[in-house]
């Protein structure tokens, strides 16, 4: 089938397409299993396997000591400039020893307070001490992405991303079958070893082409500027799920076990159509941003993102909700109390998405207080508003400060990204 000349002139609109059709297949795999997690382990299952979800997010930015947007940046300004590439790779090198180190002892030593900060028992502690282990591939996994996302290959990107989720699945169900819940956290586990297999077989030769591995050294000649990178990453990638963790933990503790499952299970779904605007952001955005320098060009290129991707987005947001009470059915049948999140949930996320495509202007010029600040803010008052919303609301209340905050957080934002230009025009 030709794709129409509209879409083949447009990058970004490619990107686009071919996202959202690997996105569909995933979102209607991803829906069958969630279905069949529900019915074997229940809605406290699915908050203790959102529990390691969110250990094995903030783990991927850990391990790699934060250096996946400087990757993503650097890789696009030097992918011609094979020493400064040299260079950057054996910073980051350095960097992810000392995070995999750090991580695999941390995991190691504090399994058992792990295991109850996580999920109210010590009888998981088997499962952080396996994670311990996997660490290194979680690593590798993270700092390779950072590469193909620099190169922008969004066709390899895709393939590897639907291959990995297909095997990962494949995994998940085999181990549900056979160990039930166990079987599950074990396979989130080990899922990093299969995505480092599959990005390796599909990315390989490509990687040969940019790393010199035999060339790598124990140098961080680049380690002021990929240090910056780790303080945004510190901020956002893991005081977010920490944030998570602590939340499903005190609904949990103030509520009950189904109470936190049923915020999971809303994040889920969320997570699963963000995962569309996700590998956008870092393949096409970032790069994008990274090489304009005027005002003038940055609104163009704002506008042209908007008006490409967000009536998608809308459109996609407004079938949900209409069909909200039908993917409770399919997905959680009898978790009735999960319909009015959805509301509070699709509109925050419009307008996240909408704020985080401006966002990536502090990480393409390296805005580090700008990019602290902002994600202070939006943590600080999700986590002090869901403290103050779920006694008269309940779960609800976590989705109606999930709303206020990024309708706060659009605004902080923007100012600052404006803020900056009338500076360099100065």
């Amino acid at each position: 089938m030709k794709i129409p000349s509209f879409i083949r002139g447009n990058l970004l609109l490619k990107m686009t397409s071919l996202n959202a059709v690997v996105v569909s297949i995933r979102l209607l795999i991803s829906a069958v299993v969630q279905r069949l997690l529900y019915d074997y382990v229940g809605a406290v299952g699915l908050y203790k396997i959102g529990q390691l979800r969110s250990l094995s997010q903030l783990l991927m930015s850990i391990s790699s000591l934060g250096t996946f947007s400087g990757l993503v940046k650097y890789v696009a300004e030097y992918r011609s400039d094979k020493a400064q590439l040299q260079k950057l790779f054996s910073t980051t090198f350095v960097f992810t020893i000392f995070g995999v180190l750090g991580s695999c002892i941390t995991l190691l030593v504090f399994s058992d307070l792990i295991s109850d900060y996580l999920f109210a028992s010590n009888e998981f502690s088997y499962i952080i001490k396996l994670t311990a282990v996997i660490i290194p591939f979680i690593a590798v996994q993270r700092v390779f992405n950072g590469v193909i996302n620099g190169l922008s290959e969004y066709k390899k990107f895709a393939k590897i991303d639907l291959v990995s989720y297909l095997l990962t699945v494949s995994l998940t169900l085999l181990f549900l079958f056979q160990y039930n819940l166990d079987g599950v956290l074990i396979a989130i586990s080990i899922t990093p070893i299969i995505q480092v297999l599959v990005l390796l077989f599909f990315f390989f030769r490509v990687l040969r082409g940019y790393i010199s591995f035999k060339d790598i050294k124990l140098k961080s000649p680049m380690a002021k500027s990929l240090f910056a990178f780790t303080v945004m990453s510190f901020v956002s990638s893991i005081l977010l799920p920490l944030v998570e963790i602590d939340i499903r933990s005190m609904l949990e503790e103030r509520m009950s076990g189904r109470d936190a499952g049923v915020w999971t299970n809303m994040t889920f779904i969320s997570k699963n159509y963000m995962v569309f605007s996700g590998s956008l952001f870092t393949l096409y955005v970032l790069p994008k941003f990274a090489g304009i320098y005027s005002a003038n060009n940055f609104k163009k290129e704002v506008f042209n993102i908007y008006k490409t991707i967000l009536p998608l987005f809308a459109a996609g947001m407004i079938l949900v909700y209409l069909f909200r009470h039908l993917i409770i059915e399919l997905l959680y049948p009898g978790l009735t109390e999960m319909a009015p999140l959805f509301k509070w949930q699709l509109i925050g996320d419009f307008i996240r998405l909408a704020s985080l495509v401006l966002l990536n202007q502090f990480l393409a010029k390296k805005l580090v207080r700008s990019f602290i600040f902002s994600e202070l803010f939006s943590l600080a008052l999700f986590y002090v508003l869901a403290q103050l919303l779920v006694a008269p609301y309940g779960v609800e209340g976590i989705v109606i400060a999930h709303f206020i905050r990024y309708v706060l957080y659009f605004f902080v934002v923007s100012f600052l990204v404006f803020r900056y230009f009338k500076k360099q025009r100065k």
